[in-house]
């Protein structure tokens, strides 16, 4: 029987820190905000932003959204953004996308400064994380798993680490992550040729390949942790589900995380936390 590596316990580590930094920051006259910048009404977007706020709201950090028309201009976007940026009182701006058609989405990407980018989307964030220096913040989500490994105790030094998948927003940042902590990783993707046999002969794999239940008791050994990134809606059970055939990799392997339940958990407190780390960096 797996042990069953659960997100709660991470976020609400993540987050009584993040009042206790907060505290300090408030009492050297810095007070955390975040900017939440969204076009429009979109569901989905209105969801991440509540769960935003709820984290916001539990470390402590204040919160200005930033509401915009669905139809709004490029120019009166742009110079939102921009004033944004430049405002001091601000230190981390969350940016929802996708962004309407009317805007150029890769243009507002890069617009954003990466040192309030506290979402890992530009180009400066991503740098950052290859160079490992403090430019911008990685993707939430891979700091989120390996926020998972830390808080659980397992060390990546020297372990052989395989990842499944190669986005820009976990598979490729948190390959970089693994290797800055001097894990051996092996990424895979589409094109890898027979990923079980390189999954099998890891000590962890991270499943990031967007793909429901496609890691199957074949990929696993015993004694591996495996830590699932999917989200994937499952049509016939209804739900949402991840990489991992949960069911029937867990009885397999030393340590799992469930979907939902896991790293997604985990997810809204990094984001939250990159604004404190914003804040101590204005001052330090």
């Amino acid at each position: 029987m797996a042990e069953i590596l659960k997100g709660a316990p991470v976020a609400a580590a993540i987050t009584a820190q993040m009042q206790k930094d907060v505290e300090g920051l408030r009492a050297k006259g810095v007070d955390p905000t975040l900017a939440i910048l969204r076009v429009g009404e979109r569901p989905d977007d209105l969801a991440y932003e509540r769960g935003a706020l709820k984290r916001a709201e539990k470390a402590g950090v204040t919160v200005k959204q930033v509401v915009l028309p669905e139809d709004v201009s490029q120019d009166d976007f742009d110079r939102t953004l921009a004033g944004l940026n430049e405002d001091a009182g601000v230190h981390g701006i969350l940016m929802l996308r996708p962004l309407p058609a009317q805007l150029d989405n890769e243009r507002a990407r890069q617009m954003l400064a990466p040192e309030k980018d506290i979402d890992g989307c530009t180009d400066g964030s991503l740098a950052g994380v290859f160079t490992n220096t403090k430019t911008g913040f990685p993707p939430c989500t891979a700091q989120a798993a390996m926020e998972m490994l830390h808080y659980y105790g397992y060390d990546v030094k020297g372990k052989k680490v395989a990842v499944i998948g190669r986005s820009l927003v976990i598979g490729r940042p948190v390959a970089m992550m693994l290797m800055h902590e001097n894990a051996t990783v092996v990424n895979c993707h589409t094109k890898t040729v027979d990923v079980p046999s390189i999954t099998r002969e890891a000590d962890i794999i991270i499943a990031a390949a967007g793909r429901l239940r496609n890691v199957t008791p074949d990929f696993v050994k015993e004694g591996q942790v495996i830590i699932d990134v999917g989200v994937n809606w499952d049509e016939e059970k209804g739900g949402i589900a991840g990489d991992v055939d949960f069911d029937a990799v867990e009885p397999l392997v030393s340590a799992i995380t469930p979907v939902p339940g896991g790293v997604g958990t985990v997810t809204s407190s990094v984001l939250i936390s990159h604004v404190v780390e914003a804040a101590k960096r204005t001052i330090e």
